[in-house]
């Protein structure tokens, strides 16, 4: 059957693109088959969290998982991507409440159960975003499996891990100083501090001995405290501070009588060698309190603010608190120096709020065991493959010095925690379901950690902890994790860690690991820069194809990616040189069908070479992409694209395609049709829409380009000897193409031309071939044999195999030539005299900018250069 041309003239991505990915989802291309008798392969998303759009990162992420899966289909896997997204607790309550702010509702006015509705309702709206934009890069997704980590399942699963590690000891619930986000009124994991160096100060104070017999001086950066302090602390071998161990001072503005202790963890040099301990704000001090049996006094509230232990500074924020507290230290002669201090600050990394150390019962999980077993699995066979190697260790470094995690969040929008407290004795109950007798009960009000859940997304979405599903056999552990390296410490750790110990294996094979995606001038992309670039925006100017290429080959491995609207409008004008070219071999197939592709009978060299060419990019692209080599995969195949097969092969194809030999056409079709077949496959995952729509139009069998076989090597179509007589053919037109450049003389003038061949051999190589050298070389006559030489004076070039004479008067007319290049020489004296009069005078040099001065000095060397070129072509022409 002779399929008609749907191309139009002009590549346009939008129309392209438009309703493609609906007829991909409709024919189901994308989904695995549990009971299918394929090799599986698979690969969880990252889940997006459902607070708003997705970004360019989201998209780099994802293109990388999609040119994976769309391979591993090709390759004959049955390639599972299942979808999903985060519930992302802190950052979805947060907009949530906002939007109620703005309508001057909180959650409290709501109570519980309707503020769920509406972040459900939140979580609905924001999921159908981000599948509208998953769509628009063209993601080969399985929404049949589609899971969201607060979904009954996934709730399931975690209980099940809650309870069960409750159970083993390594869950449990004590006081602890941990850090608290004062704004969203919850508790922090230490991951989700940032530390930001700070402006603040050293408070040096003076606290007086009740004896009357002196003081002792400490000094601090959060003097507010001071109200909970309980003891002074020094080391207990410091001659200075020996005889005060043991005696009491008054503290301050409070009046309570604290003792001095002696402590190994105090530092002698540091300071004035004493600190104030304040066990309830203070993760040492904490430590320290526990070994002196101190009291722990907490003098401020949940959301920043002074509480009644803080006596006359009720109320006051903690910050308006620090500067009344200051003034009234100095006014009592207590606080006697301020100095300059730069420190690190822990900030809240959702809310952006300075972290408060605070004594709080939570929820811990005891991380040694868990980190010691993986830190053994990365030392056997069954480790974790980190690609690049590199993050091994950030990873290892990170396990290494683990603390217990604080998985307990003062929120609402979360898994809540599955424990109960009996009302009246206390007692703690830890279990899948409620107590029975559940009016007797509460439940813990507190959710857990976002990450919590999110480490169980490898084989909770599997259906475990039912191991007997099809799911979790077949397609656990996961192939491979893309991730980038600022979540490695977040997610990546987390979900090994969890997956051994509920799984007995590792989670994934092999872990990718990308940077981040930066400005065009290396800065981070942020909303406050102004500098941030939205995926959906680019699609919508250049297309999907063009940006995902762009992020799939844009650096490598492990590196951050700057972004550049250039660099996607050249692989849009890729784009647009694959569409032209598809249309000239179609336009000029004549009707092939695709069972009258037939490569057997007589080939060309140009036939030969582009089908070794192409072989040879199929095992390389193969094998790159098997390491993950993306950026050196779109090297491989542009090379192959735009030079052999655009620039060379349908230039060549031309020939026979216009000429009068019938089976001459008849291969070339077949070539093209073959040629662009395997060639579109290679490119399918890296720019899935403009290939299903070409191959769409060229003669194949089955139904998607998404399901089509991924190209192997055939050796039978590897022709290495007649790929070199094509090098020596395209050797010889490039020679030629030179030599007219340099003396400015038109392809289009017939020159006479001269080869001498090395050897016989050579030379029939180069006589069966002259059409083509006719076509590109557009010589008056050819010349080709052993021992040829030019008659008169000529232009040659060396070639491996062959010399070729162009005769010069058939090149130029010599004396206008010298005319010429006496205009240029000229010139050229004069730029170079100019510029070293710029960079001779002092003034200038002393004055310009070092970036223009150095500018000029680039330009002497440029036009000198120049100048000297010049002259020597006017004295090789002298002497001819």
């Amino acid at each position: 059957m002779v399929k008609e041309i749907e191309m139009p003239t002009k590549y346009d991505p939008q129309s392209v693109e438009q309703g493609r990915y609906d007829w991909w989802l409709e024919g189901k291309f994308f989904e695995a088959d549990p009971t299918s008798d394929k090799e599986p392969y698979s690969i969880v998303i990252p889940p997006p969290n459902v607070t708003g759009k997705l970004h360019l990162g989201h998209a780099w992420d994802t293109t990388l998982q999609d040119i994976l899966i769309r391979m591993k289909r090709m390759q004959g896997y049955d390639a599972l991507w299942l979808p999903g997204m985060d519930h992302a607790g802190i950052a979805t309550q947060a907009r949530v409440e906002g939007q109620l702010r703005e309508q001057g509702v909180s959650r409290y006015d709501l109570g519980r159960e309707k503020f769920l509705e509406k972040t459900w309702e939140w979580k609905e709206e924001y999921a159908g975003h981000i599948r509208d934009q998953w769509a628009k890069l063209g993601l080969a997704l399985d929404y049949s499996k589609e899971r969201f980590t607060l979904d009954e399942g996934l709730s399931e699963a975690v209980r099940h891990v809650f309870v069960n590690m409750y159970e083993k000891g390594l869950i449990y619930r004590g006081e602890y100083i941990i850090n608290w986000d004062p704004q969203t009124k919850t508790a922090l994991s230490d991951i989700e501090v940032i530390h930001k160096d700070v402006n603040g100060a050293f408070y040096h104070m003076r606290y007086p001995l009740v004896d009357g017999s002196g003081s002792i001086e400490i000094a601090t950066t959060r003097p507010e405290t001071m109200l909970g302090d309980t003891a002074v602390a020094v080391h207990p071998e410091d001659e200075r501070y020996k005889h005060l161990i043991g005696k009491m001072v008054k503290l301050p503005i409070i009046g309570r009588e604290i003792p001095i202790v002696a402590d190994d963890y105090v530092d002698m040099e540091f300071g004035s060698g004493a600190v104030k301990i304040t066990p309830a704000h203070d993760p040492n001090d904490f430590e320290i309190g526990n070994r002196h049996d101190l009291p722990r006094v907490l003098v401020m509230n949940e959301d920043g603010t002074m509480n009644a232990n803080a006596g006359k500074y009720e109320g006051m924020d903690r910050f308006e608190c620090r500067k009344q507290i200051v003034k009234d230290l100095q006014e009592m002669d207590v606080l006697f120096e301020i100095e300059d201090h730069l420190h690190s600050v822990g900030h809240s990394e959702r809310s952006g709020a300075v972290v408060e150390p605070y004594l709080s019962t939570q929820w811990f999980v005891k991380m040694q065991p868990l980190a010691e077993e993986s830190i053994r699995v990365q030392q056997s066979e069954d480790k974790v493959n980190f690609v690049p190697e590199r993050f091994e260790k950030t990873y290892l470094n990170w396990m290494e010095n683990i603390h217990d995690w604080c998985i307990s969040r003062q929120l609402w929008w979360g898994h809540r925690i599955p424990a109960w407290y009996h009302k009246e004795t206390g007692e703690v109950y830890v279990g899948m379901e409620a107590p029975e007798d559940v009016e007797n009960w509460t439940q813990d009000e507190d959710v857990l950690d976002t990450w919590f859940s999110s480490a169980l997304w490898p084989f909770s979405t599997m259906d475990w902890p039912n191991t007997e599903s099809d799911m979790f056999k077949r397609y656990y552990p996961n192939d491979t994790l893309v991730t980038g390296y600022d979540i490695i410490f977040f997610w990546v750790s987390r979900m090994i860690f969890q997956g051994l110990e509920f799984t007995g294996e590792r989670p994934f094979k092999d872990v990718l690991i990308h940077g981040l995606v930066r400005a065009e001038d290396g800065q981070k992309m942020s909303k406050s820069l102004g500098n941030g670039v939205d995926p959906m925006d680019v699609i919508e100017q250049y297309g999907a194809d063009a940006l995902r290429y762009f992020l799939a080959t844009g650096s490598s491995p492990g590196q951050d990616l700057r972004y550049s609207t250039e660099k996607v409008e050249s692989i849009w004008n890729f784009a647009n040189k694959i569409w032209n070219a598809s249309r000239f071999a179609l336009m000029n197939m004549d009707g092939l069908t695709y069972e009258e592709i037939n490569l057997d009978g007589k080939r060309s060299v140009a036939d030969d070479w582009i089908l070794t060419r192409l072989n040879e990019t199929i095992e390389t692209v193969t094998n790159l992409s098997d390491k993950y080599e993306f950026g050196e995969v779109g090297r491989a195949l542009y090379n192959f694209i735009w030079d052999d097969l655009c620039d060379w092969y349908i230039e060549m194809a031309k020939l026979p395609l216009y000429g009068e030999d019938e089976e001459a056409k008849r291969m070339t079709r077949s070539v093209l049709a073959y040629v662009f077949d395997q060639t579109l496959r290679l490119l399918h995952p890296l720019m899935p829409f403009i290939t299903e729509e070409i191959w769409q139009n060229l003669p194949h069998e089955g139904e998607s380009i998404t399901v089509a076989a991924w190209p192997t090597v055939n050796e039978d179509l590897m022709n290495r000897e007649r790929a070199k007589e094509m090098q020596l053919l395209t050797d010889i037109i490039h020679a030629v193409r030179n030599i007219r450049a340099e003396v400015n003389t038109p392809m289009s003038k017939e020159i006479p031309m001269y080869i001498a061949a090395k050897t016989e051999a050579v030379a029939q190589t180069l006589q069966e071939n002259k059409a083509y050298i006719e076509k590109f070389c557009n010589p008056s006559e050819l010349t080709v044999g052993v021992g040829v030489q030019a008659p008169g004076k000529a232009m040659s070039a060396v070639v491996t195999g062959a010399e070729i004479f162009l005769p010069l008067e058939g090149l130029i007319n010599i004396e206008e030539e010298l005319e010429r290049l006496a205009k240029e020489e000229k010139k050229w004296i004069g730029e170079v005299k100019r510029v070293e009069g710029k960079l001779s005078n002092e003034r200038f040099v002393s004055k310009a900018p070092e970036a223009v001065v150095e500018e000029e000095r680039q330009k002497q060397v440029d036009y000198q250069a120049k100048l000297e070129a010049v002259r020597r072509q006017i004295a090789e022409l002298k002497e001819m």
